[in-house]
């Protein structure tokens, strides 16, 4: 999903918010409900990107699930995105 982005600046600063997970994970973004919950979500980019993102409490790890714009009520919308992968299984849920 970051390869897909077309401006190397916004996969840039993309990156160094990802990045900035690895300090505290768990008290960054919110916390998703429904679908997506046990997943937070972080805003990049001028508020416009959303990283949807998994802590592993066990593993001090925190997986990537998807990266994308906030377009609520579009199939391209970051959130429907990641309900869609879980649902079709080609991402491992909680």
């Amino acid at each position: 999903m970051l390869a897909s982005t077309g401006d190397r600046r916004i996969r840039e600063k993309i990156g160094q918010r990802i990045d900035a997970l690895a300090s505290e994970p768990d008290k960054q973004g919110k916390a998703l409900a429904g679908e997506l919950t046990g997943y937070r979500s972080v805003r990049a980019v001028g508020q416009r990107y959303r990283i949807i993102f998994e802590v592993k409490r066990q593993e001090a790890e925190v997986v990537v699930l998807g990266v994308g714009l906030r377009r609520q009520g579009d199939k391209s919308d970051i959130y429907a995105l990641a309900k869609k992968l879980l649902r079709l299984g080609l991402i491992e849920g909680m």
